[in-house]
């Protein structure tokens, strides 16, 4: 057996080792005491509670274990936990079994905790979410990501303001993670083919409440030093290690899955990184069922899940043939696949493959795919529009599920106790139900609630930037670099996202003046607090820290804006917790959805955002504020003209609503019409935008009934559609249209079309009759009925239907394929139009 440490116990303290290891405690505040008894020093610097058990002394522990007090504390958190994996749940009670084998969920990156940083932003974040909220509602799922050695980099800002970046080694033995074994106790190990090796990798285990999390890293002594360093850090920008990582998660992860014995009914990947998962999960599949891959494929697509957050085509992954050449062909070598045929995969046959797209090589292998937003489905429509030639944009089957934030992992203790007292503590671990609960708390508990946060926040800050040193920035005023300057009185904005140029961090930089102008108003002061990274590679996004650092340094400035270094999710949910309004001015429609917004939801922050990703769905006037509301697509080319008349309309905003509302108070001191948008935002928008919401809508509307479509794809079914689907491509090209004619019936149109589908059965056919929307009505999309066989044709037919009448040439017919048991057009594309 391999050699891992842990940590020695008393005998009356071994529950301690099972409740250190399980994440909970990371958005389950009930052990804080617990944590904070042991060593509350480490536990107040590093919130991580397996550190902080192994930082304790053996003494120390054996006299605590004797501790009546102590004994108390621990016995009651061991039955808690207990308690909570065996209670009732919304998936026990409410759908049981109905998910069968479960989820597995592949990601990159997860944002549990900051004790275990294997995240870099929003994708990571949500990854966290979904899996805690899984949690609480009892959904079984196992996730599968990477166990990086750095992770993302630590930050820090140079004397001239520029943005220095650290890679500190992750210690395994100090994260809350432990190796994954088999039944006889071994280390579990898997590997994965590259060019004339096989990579080792090593298996680790998370619990993140009910759930699991496998992470993989490639940091085995036995392999190669570079082979070692695949894990090394999360988003490098070499494409050779990128590929290597994706080959690490998708083919290793599936493989861990299978030797772990741990089988799952779907596999949903979040984003293309994983896209290989799917096509080791097809080989899988054909070994056992000695199938083709065709085959293969057909029979595990309708169980497979493709969400993407990529707002820009360029956003996927593209490795050139040669690359794919290399590294893929000793997986696939004797598979009935070759890398080629999946580049070709990829592109759907459009002439021959350059390079693999994992984005639609992801798609390529799905039953289903969704994007993370109302505004992010269309976007992502667009953006797979090649793979559809000659399909309208509206008919790319791509859907959508709005992403939500795990609510208890965000809200301040303050609010935490205003909700328990309208809803119960235990109100996000059901469905919520639609009502308006905030209406029994009173506009003077809200406004304490918000007064205590902001206080709280400050607090922080001041503690955070002593931790930065402030005191040596000897050319400022020391008050100010310490922020002493801060006032808890005072309206408060809050941005902190990645700094990259389409985010436009520097949209309140275009009027400095202006800003200049707000921040020191004598009666209204504004103060702003600021946090991000930039990529390493993004020289842009450095630059736009820097502009930032020049300017709050200035005479007027310095104090008033606070730049935070090191943004992490310990930082983001204290930002989140105490501002008062939270600003997003990303480029529209670039931001797929944009969570950061909703986390201040449920603490009583307002959002100031510009109308893209879930604000576009969200936004009222009653709840907050909208940078150019009702933007469209078609501004999609031109984005960046926006960018002067956006930065006016946020200071419009800022100047004639956000500032004078904030201020603007009765005879008790209360803003009465402030209170009024932050009780509307609380009741409307916390529950719909919570994760608690966002996993339900995958199991109700996405995996069971992908599960109920994969019990229909028998092998015999899945071999007789790949089949099909070859027939089709064969006499696809051979189809015509004979004739197509109009009859005017008063109020409508009786069209007729005869058309020769070469050797294709009529039943695999659908005629239909098109018009897009105009001035004369709705677009429409009517089926057309087979009427009778053209005399005197082979696989000649006529067709007909009535519909309401418009000017001529507005109706189109269309061909395409029609089979029930397919998920059209996203697993055949095949079309035909008359013109």
């Amino acid at each position: 057996m391999d050699s891992y440490a842990t940590r020695w116990l008393p005998d009356s303290l071994t529950g301690l080792l099972t409740l250190a290891l399980d994440l909970r405690w990371s958005w389950h505040h009930g052990s804080d005491e617990l944590w904070r008894a042991l060593d509350a020093e480490t536990w107040e610097a590093t919130r991580n509670a397996w550190l902080v058990l192994n930082s304790v002394p053996g003494e120390t522990l054996e006299k605590l274990g004797a501790d009546p007090a102590f004994q108390q504390l621990y016995q009651e958190q061991v039955k808690c936990h207990q308690e909570f994996l065996v209670e009732p749940t919304w998936y026990s009670e409410t759908c049981p079994g109905s998910l069968e084998q479960g989820i597995a969920y592949f990601c990159m990156e997860f944002g549990i905790s900051e004790s275990l940083p294997l995240y870099s932003g929003g994708l990571g974040v949500l990854a966290g979410d979904y899996l805690k909220a899984a949690s609480d509602l009892g959904i079984p799922v196992t996730a599968v990501g990477l166990l990086y050695q750095q992770g993302y980099f630590r930050q820090a800002i140079g004397s001239n303001g520029e943005q220095l970046e650290f890679y500190p080694y992750n210690d395994p033995t100090m994260l809350p993670v432990t190796p994954l074994r088999d039944e006889s106790g071994e280390w579990l190990r898997v590997t994965v083919p590259f060019p004339g090796r096989l990579v080792r990798l090593r298996a680790w285990t998370a619990s993140v409440g009910r759930c699991r999390l496998l992470l993989l890293d490639s940091n085995d002594p036995r392999n190669e030093p570079g082979d070692r360093g695949i894990t090394s850090e999360l988003y490098t920008g070499d494409s050779e290690k990128r590929l290597q990582q994706e080959m690490v998660l998708g083919i290793g992860g599936m493989k861990l899955l299978r030797q772990a014995g741990i089988p799952h009914s779907v596999c949903h990947i979040n984003e293309g990184h994983s896209a290989l998962a799917l096509v080791e999960r097809a080989l899988e599949w054909q070994h056992v069922h000695g199938s083709d891959f065709a085959t293969a494929r057909m029979a595990t697509r309708p169980t497979n899940l493709f969400t993407t957050h990529t707002p820009v085509a360029s956003g996927f992954d593209i490795f050139p043939l040669e690359l794919i050449r290399l590294y893929l062909s000793p997986w696939l070598k004797g598979r009935g696949v070759s890398d080629l045929q999946l580049a070709a995969l990829s592109q759907r046959d459009q002439g021959d493959p350059e390079h693999l797209n994992m984005g639609w090589l992801a798609l390529a292998m799905s039953g289903r795919v969704n994007g993370v937003s109302a505004i992010h489905q269309t976007v992502s429509r667009h953006i797979f529009q090649p793979l559809f030639p000659r399909w309208p944009t509206e008919d790319i089957p791509v859907e959508y599920v709005t992403n939500g934030v795990h609510t208890p992992s965000w809200d301040s203790p303050q609010s935490d106790a205003v909700w328990t007292g309208a809803c119960g503590k235990e109100r996000w671990r059901w469905a919520m139900p639609d009502t308006t609960p905030i209406n029994c708390v009173s506009d003077s508990e809200l406004w304490e609630m918000r007064r205590e946060q902001r206080a709280r926040l400050i607090h922080y800050l001041r503690r955070r930037l002593a931790s930065q040193h402030c005191e040596q920035q000897l050319e400022n005023n020391p008050d100010a670099a310490c922020g002493l300057l801060l006032d808890a009185e005072t309206l408060t904005l809050g941005f902190a996202r990645r700094f990259t140029e389409y985010k436009r961090p520097d949209l309140l930089l275009r009027e400095p003046q202006r800003l200049m102008a707000l921040l020191n108003d004598r009666d209204r002061p504004l103060q702003i607090i600021i946090a991000g990274k930039a990529h390493p590679q993004d020289h842009k996004g450095k630059q736009l820290i820097r502009q930032w650092q020049q300017f709050i340094r200035q005479p007027g400035v310095e104090g008033r804006i606070i730049f935070i270094e090191d943004y992490d999710l310990g930082v983001a949910a204290q930002f989140v917790q105490g501002v008062d309004v939270w600003l997003n001015t990303p480029r529209h429609p670039w931001e797929a959805c944009g969570t950061s917004g909703m986390k201040v939801l449920v603490n009583g922050g307002l959002n100031l955002s510009q109308y893209d990703g879930w604000w576009g769905e969200a936004w009222h006037p009653d709840l907050g504020w909208a940078i150019r509301p009702g933007a469209t697509l078609s501004e999609l080319s031109r984005t960046a003209e926006h960018d002067p008349t956006d930065a006016r309309e946020l200071y419009e905003l800022l100047e004639k609503e956000v500032i004078p509302e904030f201020y603007r108070v009765d005879q008790q001191a209360l803003p009465k019409e402030w209170l009024r948008k932050v009780r509307a935002s609380m009741n409307r928008l916390t529950a719909l935008y919570s994760a608690n919401r966002m996993v339900r809508e995958y199991v109700e509307a996405f995996y069971q009934p992908m599960i109920n479509n994969g019990k229909l794809r028998t092998p015999e079914t899945a071999h007789a559609l790949a089949n099909q689907q070859t027939a089709i491509q064969t006499h696809w090209p051979r189809l015509r249209f004979s004739a197509f004619g109009c009859t005017r019936q008063r109020d409508t149109q009786l069209f007729t079309l005869e058309v020769y589908l070469d050797g294709l059965q009529q039943a695999l056919v659908a005629a239909e009759l098109v018009a897009e929307e105009s001035e004369h009505g709705p677009r429409i999309v009517h089926p057309m009925t087979m009427k009778e066989s053209l005399p005197g044709s082979a696989n000649g037919f006529l067709y007909e239907c009535e519909v309401p009448a418009r000017p001529e040439g507005h109706y189109t017919p269309r061909l395409r394929v029609e089979d029930p048991r397919l998920n059209l057009p996203l697993e055949d594309a095949s079309i035909l139009w008359l013109r």
